[in-house]
């Protein structure tokens, strides 16, 4: 809708996954490459954990674009609220194998062959659970149990399971132990640094065809108050602030514009911004920020975008 007011291409601050706005921060490039060596070298199990809206499904689709589609197949599952019957009929589906068998043994056996097959031609087959925290105790460890296929000294399978902290402590179960001890490489994904927000509105903006940001210092300090740091967050409250000024017919977005759009959105606000005394000058963006002080931000419903 603001697109044109700003020249824009495309939306910058959409809360749908895009790996092309992808911005790399050091937490994001150390998962990046580590998830991609990881997957490369057959590692087994590998696991990356993350609090809502931190960007975990955006840096894997960004994996699965970049590697090189002659060395990869993969069946991804978005959807793990399912039986274990139901799991390993989906992941094979998702392998693009057709004309399923009703019979377990018959889909583990159809599982095997392509695995083995892609070892043959130099395939990594490679299995990645979304929402992994969702998973039943039961289809755990039916995932646990295809991480025994073997060929030679490889794993036949390399299983990637993705999920919010939730999954960290559904490991800690006694009973999870078998599977803790499996996973070779664990990474994880939280809020951004303070000074890293201003860079990753900018990065954003910038991708989607706009040239300086329009956002004044005081509105930046405050989508960093606002949001908390976490990139899903950071979009809502930049989407809406933008709105905010485009019924305006305004180019600059001023920190009443952002405190109005996380009124909107249901987040909990300050009455007013921290005194003078309480700001500090960020050297990376160069915007005024609160100072960590317990009362010095704003807390966020992660539930409500």
């Amino acid at each position: 809708m603001y697109n044109d007011l700003f020249g824009l291409r495309k939306d910058p601050f959409r809360v749908t996954p895009d790996p092309s706005f992808l911005f790399l921060t050091d937490q994001h490039r150390e998962a990046l490459s580590g998830l991609t060596f990881a997957i490369l070298r057959r590692s087994g199990f590998v696991m990356l954990t993350g609090e809502v809206g931190t960007g975990k499904t955006t840096l894997l689709s960004r994996i699965l674009r970049f590697l090189p589609a002659g060395k990869l197949q993969y069946s991804k599952i978005v959807n793990p609220i399912l039986t274990p019957a139901e799991f390993l009929e989906l992941a094979l589906l998702e392998f693009g194998l057709r004309d399923i068998p009703s019979n377990k043994g018959q889909r583990l056996w159809m599982l095997q062959n392509l695995a083995a097959e892609g070892l043959r031609q130099g395939k990594v087959s490679v299995l990645i659970v979304d929402e992994a925290h969702k998973l039943s105790a039961e289809v755990l460890e039916e995932i646990r149990m295809l991480g025994n296929y073997e060929q030679g000294e490889n794993p036949a399978l390399q299983i990637l399971l993705v999920g919010q902290v939730e999954l960290l402590d559904i490991l800690k179960d006694p009973e999870m132990r078998p599977l803790k001890q499996r996973v070779g490489a664990r990474f994880s994904l939280g809020p951004l640094a303070p000074e890293e927000v201003g860079g990753y509105m900018r990065h954003r903006w910038v991708t989607a065809g706009g040239s300086d940001l329009p956002f004044t210092p005081e509105a930046v300090a405050d989508v960093v108050s606002a949001s908390q740091r976490i990139p899903r967050l950071i979009n809502a409250v930049c989407d809406n602030a933008l709105l905010i000024a485009f019924r305006e017919r305004t180019t600059q977005v001023v920190d009443r514009h952002v405190r109005e759009a996380a009124e909107k959105l249901d987040l909990d606000l300050l009455p007013h911004l921290p005194a003078a005394g309480d700001l500090e000058t960020s050297p990376q963006i160069g915007i005024a920020e609160p100072k960590p002080n317990g009362s010095g931000r704003w807390a966020a419903r992660h539930e409500s975008v």
